[in-house]
């Protein structure tokens, strides 16, 4: 039982990689910072980052939600940000997202951003609760091997 547990715990993770959700090479550099002294290490990295992150969600709602026109170098920046947290727990389409919002601020496309936008906030919330899922069985099924780089 506790190996099918614990095979299917390293299934979850393999899909988020797959789905493009995470960052393999990322998320187990994230992982092998995880000993015994701290064991729930990234999950609570991952905590952090949500409870971080939402403020700049909200600064980047209100800066989109103030007339025109759009201070782009308010949004880049607040983007910026947001990009640099995401990277560091390998959430590899919030990056992906980030990095189109911010072309959009180079180039004063207002319309680009918003749009881009709801799908950050989207991509935000489905890794959300895939990661709280994820975490949730993860204490259910107990410590788990060392993490290993893939080959």
């Amino acid at each position: 039982m506790e190996r099918n547990s614990h095979r299917q715990l390293a299934n979850m993770k393999k899909s988020l990689f797959d789905q493009g959700y995470l960052d393999q090479e990322q998320f187990t550099q994230l992982e092998e910072l995880q000993d015994d002294a701290n064991p729930n290490f990234v999950e609570e990295v991952v905590t952090l980052y949500y409870r971080d992150s939402a403020r700049l969600i909200q600064n980047i709602e209100q800066a989109l939600a103030e007339k025109n026109p759009l201070d782009f170098t308010k949004l880049d920046n607040y983007m910026h940000q947001f990009k640099g947290s995401s990277c560091s727990i390998g959430a590899k389409k919030l990056k992906n997202e980030s990095t189109q919002f911010r072309e959009y601020c180079r180039t004063g496309n207002g319309e680009g951003c918003k749009r881009t936008f709801r799908q950050v906030k989207k991509e935000y919330s489905a890794l959300k609760k895939k990661l709280e899922q994820y975490f949730q069985f993860a204490r259910q099924v107990g410590p788990v091997e060392e993490a290993c780089r893939p080959k």
